[in-house]
């Protein structure tokens, strides 16, 4: 494995990245090369990396996992923001990089993306046709969540607080960046905030099981509004040509992955080959680590990517 930095000539600041190798790596050939994307509030050196971008780096696959602009150790000011159209450039500036680099076949390059970072990689495949293939593990829909749960289901109330907000900002006031989870799953516990999703998140953001310094799960309120327009999956009907999979955990959760891993099946009716992915018994958050539902992952996902990339 290898940590990166690089700036693209309409870049203006860094992407930090791991790229991780398969079993003896030559630089002088080339490889199959994945863009793994980190879920919403996370970072590369969790789930796209140590779970998705490892299994499929031992599987012969280049995998190339980043931090999100504003995000992590890669660069933009203010932090902590989460702009869905500079997530899907971000994936399109990743893949600029990857052609320059010897070893990666530019005709074989394939994306995979979990939680939110499963909603970017369909959202770029639309219109990113350097993908070949694409694979979103327990995807969500972020523009969907946002306009739903995590606006208490009055998007507009949210978008003109965040008017005041960004006024307050302008004028020199503080910025309002809001935690995202409780601090602990015993916080959680202690307040009532033991849904699947909030908990399990919990339990692997705010704990040694997942946390990492870049994993801040903040989000920069006021510069939020773009995403309550948003939709991953707008013209999927006509523009997801290329191969998709969606893989989802049937233990339903609020965040919606196993909602939005059928929907995106369901409207890729231009897709060459959809596949969904269901796993019985197994979470959103399982989907993030866990051994047993990660293995039956991968033994649908290696697969297809080989198929597709060969």
């Amino acid at each position: 494995m290898k940590k990166v930095n690089f700036r693209n000539k309409d870049m203006a600041w860094d992407i930090s990245a791991l790229i991780l190798y398969p079993p003896g790596f030559n630089e002088a050939s080339q490889y199959p090369t994945i863009v793994s994307v980190h879920p919403f509030g996370s970072c590369k050196e969790q789930t796209s990396s140590a779970t998705y971008g490892k299994a499929l780096a031992e599987a012969g696959f280049v995998v190339i996992a980043y931090d999100a602009s504003f995000q992590g150790e890669s660069g933009g000011e203010p932090r902590y923001i989460e702009d869905p159209s500079q997530r899907v450039e971000d994936i399109s500036r990743v893949i600029d990089y990857a052609v320059t680099l010897p070893y990666v076949d530019a005709d074989r390059i394939a994306g995979i993306g979990i939680c939110g970072g499963g909603g970017y990689i369909f959202s770029a495949a639309l219109t990113e046709k350097r993908l070949k293939a694409v694979v979103g593990i327990t995807p969500v829909n972020l523009g969907r969540l946002f306009r739903e749960g995590f606006s208490q289901y009055n998007p507009v109330a949210a978008l003109e607080a965040m008017a005041a907000q960004r006024t307050i900002e302008a004028r020199g006031g503080e910025m309002q960046v809001n935690e995202l989870l409780p601090a602990t799953p015993q916080v959680a516990t202690e307040n009532g905030l033991t849904e699947r999703d909030v908990f399990e998140a919990t339990d692997y953001y705010k704990t040694p099981r997942g946390q990492q310094p870049g994993g801040a799960t903040r989000m920069l309120f006021s510069h939020a509004q773009k995403t309550l327009s948003w939709d991953a999956f707008a013209y999927a009907e006509t523009l997801m040509t290329q191969p998709v999979m969606a893989v989802v955990g049937q233990k339903i959760g609020a965040f919606g992955g196993y909602r939005d891993g059928h929907e995106i099946y369901g409207r890729s009716i231009a897709s060459k080959d959809r596949q969904l992915v269901e796993l019985e018994e197994w979470s959103h958050y399982d989907l993030y680590d866990k051994a047993q539902p990660v293995s039956a992952a991968m033994e649908q996902i290696v697969p297809f990517f080989n198929k597709h990339l060969s």
